[in-house]
């Protein structure tokens, strides 16, 4: 026996003896997991079907994909289908976003909205440029004016991750907006691009607290100094889950994100589920009025809004005690929200929508009169132009949209925000997840994303005859009703004259 043969049969005999043992060893796996199976006490199905049960939860995540992938069509998957997220990954790749043949758009059932075109709409050079807004014109000494219809609503350093902070930052700054830091406060990434920053106070304080939780002047104060940061808004809820703070696990509270929050490294970073100093309006204005005095720039509030009573008190507080106690802004955020994790019964149960919120706020702010003084800002699931065209047509000054962007960045929806095992490296620490994530590349898409959605806004707003988006009234738009007939939004929410004062 030559050699090369006595090699041949060495090789054969030694897989033959490895195939053998992998089986066994298979076996014996088995039967180890039938073991544990049969006797553990916590679920139901693998003690009745040991092994076999254990396919049960493999399908069952599988299933998030499939449906995703395969069995969802375009307009029926949740939160945001398929058309929504093509349209955003088109934008921020800045490719072709027309569709062939016809709308897959069902425009029968009640509260589709469809704008009124013109029959003799302004040619597209004689389109505006945008309408500069002026926030706190009057009322503070650094009042802040931008032209910027869309911008980036809060995502803290520490839900998010530093990559997808930093290619955000860079992003407003080419798109021209602003972008808001979150409850998790200013960190050097939100600087880092450039962009204009708006500062949110949560109810835990993040970066300008003491070391008992409060609110502390000094520190407010040097956030302010900085040119970038334009202006403060306190969050009162947020719209997936109003009268619930957030929370970040110790584990995840790394020296970096204590140095910025203002903790110890490894504490739990929890925001208590309203301001502890915060028991009534006047409490809210007096805040206002004292992070405006610290800071000279304009200050708001973000809240879900759901009660017009709510609304009729604090406007009539603004009016008996002064126009300079009043919000330079409002952010209404909605039950259409979202967020890294909530309870259930808030994110489904709690809050009104949108369509119902920012009608609400815009009209009371007409009935008491502050419209001019009050600047108005939507947020809640506004990441498409006919959304952002109808938020517009209602009253909105301004846009912010957090998943618009995140969609922009790479998200795929693949609902693991809560798990530190975003496949995008978006919502997770994991480096290795992260490398995934280009800052060069994904700057570009962001500011793309922004920039594209304006000039769709744009293109709505002239084929409805007006030549800038922010001139889009509540006639140009319609709302299916019953019986498949549709009602101007100026007859469903008809203008609030000013009451008496």
């Amino acid at each position: 026996m030559d050699a090369l043969t006595q090699f041949a049969l060495t090789f054969i005999t030694y897989t033959v003896l490895l195939f053998v043992f992998l089986i066994g060893l298979g076996v014996l796996a088995l039967i180890g997991m039938y073991v544990i199976d049969k006797t553990q006490k916590h679920s139901t199905i693998l003690r009745n079907y040991p092994v076999i049960g254990r396919f049960r939860f493999f399908f069952e995540h599988l299933g998030e994909f499939f449906r995703q992938y395969f069995f969802a069509l375009d307009r029926e998957e949740m939160p945001f289908n398929r058309a929504q997220r093509s349209w955003v990954y088109r934008a921020a790749k800045n490719i072709d976003s027309t569709v062939p043949f016809g709308s897959t758009r069902d425009l029968r059932p009640e509260g589709t909205v469809i704008f009124v075109n013109a029959p003799f709409p302004p040619l597209t050079e004689e389109s505006l440029p945008p309408k500069v807004i002026n926030i706190g014109e009057g009322y503070c000494r650094q009042p802040y004016a931008t032209g910027a219809i869309i911008n980036v609503s809060g995502m803290s350093f520490g839900a998010i991750s530093k990559p997808a902070v930093l290619a955000l930052s860079a992003g407003v700054k080419m798109a021209g907006c602003w972008m808001n830091t979150g409850e998790g406060g200013l960190s050097p990434y939100h600087e880092q691009g450039g962009g204009d920053i708006v500062f949110q106070i949560g109810t835990g304080k993040f970066g300008v607290r003491d070391e008992n939780g409060h609110l502390c002047e000094a520190k407010l104060a040097a956030i302010a100094a900085k040119e970038q940061v334009k202006m403060f808004e306190i969050k009162l809820s947020q719209g997936a889950k109003p009268g619930k703070g957030g929370m970040l696990p110790g584990a995840k509270v790394t020296e970096e994100i204590a140095r910025i929050r203002g903790l110890q490294v490894g504490q739990d970073a929890i925001s208590p589920n309203r301001h502890h100093e915060l028991n009534n309006n006047q409490d809210l204005l007096d805040m206002i009025v004292r992070v405006r005095r610290v800071t000279n720039k304009p200050v708001g509030f973000k809240a879900v809004v759901s009660s017009p009573e709510w609304l009729d008190d604090l406007f009539q507080l603004i009016n008996d005690k002064g126009w300079d106690t009043a919000p330079d802004f409002i952010s209404v955020d909605s039950g259409d929200g979202g967020t890294g994790a909530a309870p259930m019964s808030l994110m489904d149960d709690m809050g009104l929508p949108i369509k119902q919120s920012l009608p609400m706020l815009v009209d009371k702010l007409n009935q008491h009169g502050l419209r001019d003084r009050i600047k108005v800002n939507a947020s809640g699931k506004l990441i498409n132009p006919a959304e952002v065209a109808w938020a517009l047509a209602i009253g909105t000054d301004f846009i912010s949209s957090a998943r618009g962007p995140m969609f922009a960045l790479g998200c795929i929806q693949a609902l693991q925000c809560n798990k530190n095992t975003c496949p995008t490296g978006i919502t997770t620490h994991d480096k290795d997840l992260q490398h995934g994530l280009v800052v060069e590349d994904k700057k570009e898409r962001v500011a793309n994303y922004l920039k594209n959605l304006e000039k769709e806004i744009r293109i709505i707003a002239n084929s409805c005859g007006v030549k800038r988006p922010r001139d889009l009234t509540r006639s140009h738009a319609r709302v299916v009703v019953e019986y498949g007939k549709s009602r101007t939004l100026e007859e469903l929410y008809p203008t609030q004259s000013p009451q008496p004062i």
